[in-house]
């Protein structure tokens, strides 16, 4: 398939600062700023600048989720960070995002990937775990400390990028979402920066009848539609250069509001032949 690109463009004020919890030394004029500036390589490289550990969440830690696996940065020197709560698909277990854990953290966000409380969940009932997984990680995580709770999002695959919509329709201080093949009956519409990806291939969440749906009804200035080129359903449960690069790219940009990263969104790129289309609200 010959890759296309198109892109529309959004008038509106820049994105106003959100209040700082604890700003860094070397942050400069954006105090949300984690790791050196993004280059080509180093946005597509399998760990980013931070270093990161993990400790496990169990079942019945927390209210409104199952259990999950926390990923974050070790270094304490730059302030608080910005959390990503990672929601996987119908009948997956965590270990299908669990890549997307050492990834994101490594690039400076704590991470949580989880496990829905039943594999058969409906996108609504993984919307509100995922919200329950950001409580818990603000609020009684051996992380919180790391944490800025101004500055959280939400990503999921399948169904879990059904639940991504429902969260931020239900909770709209939400600084972005990623919803990675969305599959979801309803038509659920937030106003949180959202980045849709999809896949030529995909049978199952078809772009057609899904990702362009949510895309045409988000109702947010800032959108996205990504649509790789020959993947299918299940691209997205292994580790995928191009679908780490655009994800990072649009949590960094909006969750740290660090426009170092609009180069790789904004004007929408070209000349990309993992992309089929990529279309965009461009957030400049």
């Amino acid at each position: 398939m010959k890759p296309t690109w198109t892109r529309t463009s959004a008038a509106g004020a820049a994105l106003a600062a959100a209040f700082c919890l604890a700003a860094p030394a070397d942050a400069g004029a954006n105090p949300y700023e984690r790791g050196p500036a993004p280059t080509q390589e180093s946005i597509t490289a399998e760990r980013g600048p931070f270093a990161i550990a993990q400790v496990k969440v169990p079942s019945r830690s927390g209210a409104g989720f199952n259990d999950g696996t926390i990923y974050y940065p070790t270094d304490t020197s730059r302030g608080r960070f910005g959390a990503v709560a990672v929601m996987p698909g119908f009948n997956g277990p965590q270990a299908s995002v669990a890549w997307y854990g050492p990834r994101l953290a490594s690039q400076g966000f704590v991470v949580m990937t989880l496990d829905s409380i039943s594999p058969w969940d409906q996108p609504a009932q993984r919307g509100r775990q995922l919200l329950a997984a950001l409580r818990y990680l603000t609020g009684s995580s051996a992380v919180r400390g790391r944490v800025d709770p101004a500055r959280l999002a939400v990503m999921g695959h399948s169904m879990g990028g059904g639940g991504i919509l429902e969260a931020e329709a239900a909770q709209p201080s939400l600084k972005a979402a990623v919803a990675l093949a969305p599959w979801d009956l309803g038509n659920p519409s937030g106003t949180s920066p959202t980045m849709i990806i999809g896949a030529t291939g995909d049978r199952v969440a078809s772009v057609g009848s899904f990702a362009e749906r949510f895309y045409r009804n988000a109702a947010g200035r800032d959108k996205a539609l990504v649509e790789l080129n020959g993947g299918d359903h299940l691209t997205f449960i292994r580790p995928d250069t191009t679908v780490a690069k655009y994800s990072i790219a649009w949590l960094k940009r909006f969750v740290d509001d660090d426009t170092r990263y609009d180069r790789f969104l904004c004007p929408a790129p070209a000349g990309d032949p993992a992309v089929a289309t990529f279309t965009d609200t461009c957030p400049l």
